[in-house]
């Protein structure tokens, strides 16, 4: 594990598959491979592309890192696909519509399956995201699996969120449902170039208007949430993030340079108002809620006898008790155990 390390910080490119393998996988060795690394993290920016499925997130990807590309950044990408919940199979077929990008040495794309983890991640996709930023990648483009409304987990990972949109894919209801307003850091209105982009522009802009205010003191807004950030005297009042409208069309590479610069004025928001450290703050804590969560359900599950929780299932479905009452006998057999 350490050779396979040193020989990621060197550049080369298998070692970093191999170990973006072994996160994936969860194989012996990975937390010792992480923490190794995790000095080297923190120089990545990190932007998620999320949206409902047919707005054309991966076709605007390969256009967005070809153009990150050619002003000399280095790009890698982690496209998350939906898991089948029958077969436990996913097709991993987002890299299809990058050929693009095939023999860049300065591209790295790896498929993930999301393994039933909901949110539209993959469960180690923060892991797989600090392995890319270790190897020295400048933008790490994060794409969804397109669930559409489930999709939280990327605004807790990505430090700016790409929204994207196209015309015909629902009414404005339909657009506020998906959580626009919480989500998105930059609106992208793909496929402009089809009847009713105007439209989707105008009902984007009208709901954004009625659900952003102007400015705020001593609060800033991010992703739906207010978060204290005290202003010294005599400085300027924090002004609200208001999210770009971005129009694109990406099979012909239309509106990528805007999209870029949009990318570039919220990261300098972020950088000068001081959000980031908060933000950093906040998404470390909700990772640590949610290894918390899988570690401590594991360790429950390997302490309790083995027909027990069998027994307990048995006793809801026949409606002897209900769903909190079995949560609560669980944890009072491990209590037991514990004791003895």
């Amino acid at each position: 594990m350490k050779t396979l390390v040193e020989a990621l910080l060197r550049g080369e490119r298998r070692a970093l598959a191999r170990l973006l393998t072994i996160v994936e996988n969860e194989r012996e060795g990975m937390d010792e491979a992480l923490a190794t690394l995790f000095p080297h993290t923190g120089k990545a920016w990190v932007i998620g592309i999320t949206g409902a499925p047919g707005t054309g997130k991966s076709t605007l990807m390969n256009a967005l890192t070809k153009a990150y590309r050619k002003a000399g950044k280095t790009v890698g990408i982690i496209a998350v696909d939906p898991t089948s919940p029958f077969s436990g199979g996913a097709i991993l077929g987002d890299r299809i519509r990058m050929r693009d990008l095939a023999g860049d040495s300065g591209v790295f794309i790896r498929s993930m399956a999301t393994r039933g983890s909901l949110g539209g991640l993959s469960r180690a996709t923060r892991d797989a995201i600090r392995v890319l930023d270790a190897a020295g990648f400048d933008i790490v483009l994060v794409e969804t699996v397109g669930a559409g409304q489930s999709e939280v987990d990327i605004v807790r990972t990505a430090q700016t969120t790409i929204v994207v949109e196209a015309p015909g894919l629902g009414d404005d209801v339909q657009a506020i449902k998906a959580g626009i307003l919480e989500i998105a850091d930059v609106l992208v209105v793909n496929k402009s170039d089809r009847p009713g982009a105007d439209n989707t522009v105008r009902s984007l802009r009208a709901m954004l208007e009625l659900g952003h205010p102007a400015s705020r003191t001593q609060l800033i807004q991010h992703h739906g949430q207010l978060l204290e950030a005290p202003v010294p005297a005599g400085e300027h009042a924090i002004t609200l993030w208001m999210p770009p409208i971005v129009r694109t069309v990406s099979t012909e590479e239309t509106g990528i340079d805007e999209l870029m610069a949009a990318i570039e004025s919220h990261r300098a928001y972020l950088d000068d108002d001081g959000v980031l450290d908060t933000l950093d703050q906040q998404r470390i804590e909700i990772e640590l809620h949610d290894r918390l969560q899988d570690a401590l359900l594991t360790r429950l599950l390997r302490v309790l006898p083995g027909d027990s929780l069998a027994g307990v299932i048995r006793r809801v479905q026949m409606r002897e008790m209900t769903p909190q009452q079995a949560v609560s006998a669980v944890l009072a057999l491990q209590d037991e155990r514990l004791l003895k």
